[in-house]
């Protein structure tokens, strides 16, 4: 199972932003939990500067705008 968490104020961007990640899980049959970081200090801890961001397994792969689909399935794959 991958952890992804996806980092925003709960804005329209970052919910399509977890919409995405849910979805591109499902299309490639992988398991995923779905955490949402609203807490600006936590956000800045984990060094996303422009919303919305995602981890994965702890690793930070996007901030700023809605991410690439086909870029958001590598990430979850890899």
């Amino acid at each position: 199972m991958k952890i992804v968490k996806v980092y925003g104020s709960g804005c329209k961007r970052c919910r399509a932003t977890e919409a995405m990640v849910k979805a591109a899980a499902e299309k490639l049959g992988i398991e995923v939990e779905v955490e949402k970081v609203t807490d600006p200090k936590s956000i800045a801890i984990a060094g996303v500067l422009s919303t919305p961001g995602i981890s994965v397994d702890g690793k930070l792969v996007h901030a700023g705008g809605l991410p690439d689909a086909t870029r958001l399935e590598g990430w979850l794959s890899a």
